[in-house]
């Protein structure tokens, strides 16, 4: 417990120190403006229509590709996973830029953004998941759709977006006048390892996942980008899918006797943040001109598991809207989607409902839309 309470309490210190900057003379909030495009790497939480077309690789059945899933805001299933928008759809939305086209299932104009965000990405390579043979049956998750893949993708889209016979100062002031999202990463790299390794080794890998996020900021940077929204993890202890994984090893004193979410898991998910925080300043500080936010995942969340009144939820908060009885997933025949999801916090075992999304994503703009150090 004084793990979980120093933890938050440097989590606290960093976001104060990052937002204070952005008050005055450095460059830790957004401008007020106009963004030629968005750009977006990331998982389920971003993705936009990426996953249908990589499980389709690896022949593996996507649940999101059937409703209900879509069905609160666009009529049909879009790839999200969710029953409508995500943050970026409602980012997109308040800065007045197309929702953003998934990279992978689009075959149209990205001169307004693209988004290489998949389901089920980790920021470290699939290989590293994968040590050893694989049992006979073995699930080919995580596939290499990792951060550093992503980055591959958006590389390869360049030259189409600002050819480099008009010049390299051309394709940085493109992207100079874009927004970046980097992320959420991180839930999936601990998910998987949740499932092979103790927390004690899973702990130490987050250093190493901090590190392949802000090489990938760097690598952005260099190629033009100078507005660049880095999310935090969610709140992992109090994801229903975690909770099943650990419902037969848990006892009762590793619940926060609270929010009933798993101690230990939001433990790591705040360590995650911390050290997150402490690289974007160190990023910031090598790169004046830069303007790097770190946008909150966990708190607002948080918010929402323990005063769940405030915000219209039901009160079992922690309950998901589509899918069940048992094993089975949103969509399968035999389970349950409730009648008002605007009512719970969680879509499916994972992912959040349109409207908590949307909760978030006004915390986010809170940030991106600060009139402090307007960039011209």
């Amino acid at each position: 417990m004084a793990m979980l309470w120093l933890s938050a309490v440097v989590s606290l210190l960093l976001s104060s120190s990052l937002h204070a900057a952005g008050a005055g003379a450095g460059a830790s909030s957004l401008s007020v403006r106009r963004y030629d495009a968005i750009f977006s790497f990331g998982d389920s939480f971003a993705d936009t229509g990426n996953n249908p077309v990589v499980f389709g690789w690896y022949s593996v059945f996507d649940p999101v590709t059937r409703p209900p899933y879509g069905s609160t805001f666009f009529g049909h299933p879009t790839g999200r996973n969710c029953d409508g928008r995500l943050v970026v759809d409602f980012v997109a939305e308040r800065l007045g830029v197309p929702l953003l086209p998934p990279f992978l299932a689009y075959n149209g104009s990205f001169r307004r953004g693209a988004n290489f965000a998949v389901g089920a990405a980790t920021a470290l390579d699939s290989s590293i998941f994968h040590a050893g043979d694989p049992p006979p049956g073995a699930s080919p998750f995580p596939v290499n759709t990792s951060l550093g893949v992503q980055l591959g993708w958006f590389e390869s889209l360049k030259p189409s977006l600002c050819s480099t016979t008009q010049g390299k100062k051309k394709c940085k002031d493109f992207f100079g006048r874009s927004l970046f999202f980097v992320g959420e990463f991180g839930f999936n790299d601990y998910e998987f390892f949740f499932r092979k390794k103790s927390m004690e080794e899973i702990r130490s890998f987050v250093p190493y996942i901090i590190e392949t996020i802000s090489i990938a900021i760097e690598r952005l940077i260099k190629h033009g980008a100078k507005s660049l929204v880095v999310p935090g993890m969610t709140p992992s202890g109090c994801t229903p899918l975690i909770l099943a994984i650990f419902a037969d090893q848990a006892g009762p004193d590793d619940y926060d006797p609270a929010t009933g979410c798993l101690k230990a898991q939001n433990e790591l998910a705040i360590l995650h943040n911390s050290l997150l925080q402490q690289s974007l300043l160190n990023l910031q500080a090598r790169h004046p001109d830069a303007s790097i936010v770190y946008a909150d995942f966990f708190s607002p969340i948080m918010e929402m598991v323990r005063s769940p009144g405030k915000f219209g939820f039901e009160d079992d908060i922690l309950t998901i809207c589509c899918g069940g009885p048992g094993t089975a997933f949103c969509g399968d025949q035999g389970a349950i989607t409730c009648e008002d999801p605007s009512a719970r916090l969680f879509w499916d075992v994972v992912h959040m409902t349109e409207v908590a999304y949307r909760y978030i994503a006004e915390d986010w703009l809170r940030i991106i839309e600060s009139p402090g150090n307007k960039i011209i």
